[in-house]
């Protein structure tokens, strides 16, 4: 009789040993709580116009206000709103730096940002990570651009579109997208990998095929180490700045490294490297004195590190 108590002590104890190996990892966000998201990041494209260089940069320095508005069964409503926004962005020897808290009637973009700020859009976000949608944001973009209106209509156009293309719906939607974990619906132990492929959503069209790695984790963190292929589709247009139509074959890398706050679900800290090389082909157009096909060879690389903290 003892020998049988024994084993089956020990069948429980092999059990239980076996089931601490797994964790569950979720999304957990109670309504009415708050956090705050900070980015910092910058981009750098380089394009080959005729054996010419052409460097763009984007620099990012943006705060986040996010709050749980609805928490429902296994959907949370998220309200966001930018707090501050500090973006410089330089092509072709003019640089533009914005400070959306200052006052800059030189600048329209500055006008714009600082019309964004406090501005609330929403994220519908499944319990797994998964985006279902990003609403509200075009009409804040779109009550911004009217620091526009006193450009000639080529200019505003210009503006409304860079603006667009840094902060609208797919733009905002890609990134955090590349931002969040999705996770599996099951337990998982370290060394399991799981995958999700996402849209590239910006202006390139193309695919992300994201792939994460549980590396550690304890009671209260989750250490996760995520890559992700990026392949653009050949054949799809997109414009460029100067209004030209392109298609894009771009192959690239993202590669992530994720401290994840087992409380919430969100990455506490997050630092992301991209490097994309390739080539544009810039298509015809005589208005653009394009007679043909221009083969534009283009590497783009951006390194970001954000942090998101509870704040009640």
């Amino acid at each position: 009789m003892k020998k049988l108590t024994g084993i089956v002590a020990l069948c429980c104890l092999v059990l239980t040993l076996s089931a601490q190996e797994y964790v569950e990892l979720v999304y957990t966000l109670k309504q009415g709580s708050e956090f705050d998201l900070t980015q910092e990041s910058r981009s750098e494209t380089y394009i080959t116009v005729q054996e010419v260089i052409q460097r763009t940069t984007r620099d990012y320095n943006n705060k986040m206000k996010v709050v749980v508005t609805e928490a429902g069964s296994g959907r949370y409503l998220l309200t966001w709103s930018y707090t501050d926004i500090k973006f410089n962005f330089n092509a072709k020897n003019q640089n533009i730096f914005v400070d959306a808290k200052v006052t800059n009637d030189a600048e329209p973009l500055q006008g714009a940002l600082k019309l964004m700020l406090d501005q609330p859009f929403t994220v519908t976000l499944q319990s797994t990570g998964f985006i279902v949608n990003v609403e509200q944001l075009d009409a804040v973009l779109d009550k911004a651009s009217a620091a526009f209106s006193k450009l000639k209509s080529d200019e505003q156009e210009a503006y409304k579109k860079l603006l667009k293309d840094q902060f609208g719906t797919d733009a905002f939607r890609g990134w955090l997208e590349q931002l969040l974990v999705v996770y599996p619906v099951h337990g998982i132990k370290n060394g399991t990998q799981w995958e999700e492929s996402v849209p590239i959503r910006t202006g390139l069209k193309g695919r992300v095929d994201l792939y994460w790695n549980l590396q550690h984790w304890d009671s209260q963190t989750a250490k996760v180490n995520g890559t992700g292929n990026i392949k653009t589709d050949k054949v799809e247009t997109f414009t460029i700045e100067d209004g030209i139509q392109a298609t894009a074959a771009i192959d690239g890398k993202l590669t992530s490294n994720y401290l994840i706050s087992r409380e919430s679900g969100f990455p506490s800290i997050c630092v992301q490297n991209t490097e994309m090389t390739g080539e544009y082909v810039y298509l015809a157009n005589r208005k653009k004195q394009l007679k043909k096909d221009l083969k534009v060879p283009v590497k783009i690389v951006t390194n970001a590190s954000y942090k998101i903290k509870q704040m009640k």
